[in-house]
C-alpha cells in the first residue's frame, strides 16, 4: 500500500537542508547535555540524566532508523534512504555516549568495579553486545565497504533487527520493569517489525513447502 501515486521527491537544497537540521539538533543536543552536567545545570544527580537522556536518545534515533525503510515503501520515494547511514550513525553515538558516561563519570574508570557491574548487572551485557552491532553497522556503513562485501553486507545489517529487541531488554532491564515508560517502545518497537516479521514467515512458510516437494518428489522416485 502507498500514499501517493507518484514517488515523493525532494530536491537538492532540501535535502540538505533537512540533513542539516538533523546534525545540528544531534550534535547540539548531546554537546549541550555535556555542557549542562559539567556546569551542574541536569539537576541533583547529572549522571543519572547524562545516562538516561544519552540511552534514550539512542533508541529514538535507532527507532527513527528502522522508520525509513517502510516510509519509504509508504510514500512511495527512496529520499527517506538518503537519510539511513547518517541517523544510524547518530544512533551509535548517542548509544557510545552512554556507555561512556557510565563508565567515565559514574564508575570513574575503576575496570574493578566496571567488571564487578558486568557480572552483577547482566543488562550491560545485553547492552553492550548491542553497542558492539552497532559499532560494526557504523564501521561499514561506507559505500566502498558495501561493494567490497557484496552480499554479506546485507547479512551484517539485517542484524538491526537484533539490536532493536537487544535496546529495548537494556533499558527495560535497567528501569527494572516492562510497563510505564518502556511498554510504549516495545508497542512502537512491534509495530516497525511486523512487517519484516511478516516477510520472515512467509519466507518460512515457502521455504518449508519447497523442502516438502523436495521430499515427497524424492520419496516418490525411490
Amino acid at each position: 500500500m502507498t500514499f501517493r501515486k507518484k514517488p515523493f521527491r525532494l530536491t537538492l537544497w532540501q535535502r540538505r537542508g533537512l540533513k542539516a537540521f538533523i546534525h545540528i539538533f544531534a550534535l547540539g543536543y548531546i554537546t549541550w547535555l555535556f555542557f549542562a552536567g559539567v556546569t551542574d545545570q541536569l539537576g541533583p544527580d547529572p549522571v543519572n540524566t547524562l545516562i538516561n537522556e544519552t540511552g534514550t536518545w539512542a533508541i529514538h534515533f535507532l527507532l527513527l532508523t528502522l522508520t525509513l525503510s517502510p516510509l519509504a515503501k509508504w510514500l512511495p520515494s527512496p529520499e527517506p534512504m538518503h537519510f539511513r547511514r547518517m541517523i544510524g550513525v547518530y544512533t551509535f553515538v548517542y548509544a557510545f555516549a552512554h556507555l561512556f558516561t557510565y563508565v567515565f563519570f559514574e564508575l570513574q574508570l575503576d575496570m574493578a568495579l566496571v567488571a564487578s557491574e558486568i557480572v552483577s548487572r547482566p543488562y550491560i551485557i545485553v547492552g553492550m553486545v548491542a553497542l558492539l552491532l552497532l559499532f560494526a553497522l557504523t564501521a561499514t556503513s561506507f559505500k566502498r565497504i558495501q561493494r567490497i562485501m557484496g552480499t554479506k553486507w546485507q547479512k551484517l545489517h539485517n542484524s538491526i533487527y537484533l539490536i532493536l529487541p537487544l535496546a529495548l531488554l537494556h533499558f527495560s532491564w535497567s528501569q527494572k520493569t516492562f510497563w510505564q515508560e518502556p511498554v510504549w517502545y516495545w508497542m512502537i518497537g512491534l509495530i516497525l517489525m511486523s512487517p519484516r516479521m511478516k516477510h520472515w514467515y512467509v519466507t518460512y512458510q515457502k521455504k518449508s513447502q519447497k523442502k516438502s516437494k523436495d521430499k515427497s518428489a524424492v520419496a516418490r522416485e525411490h
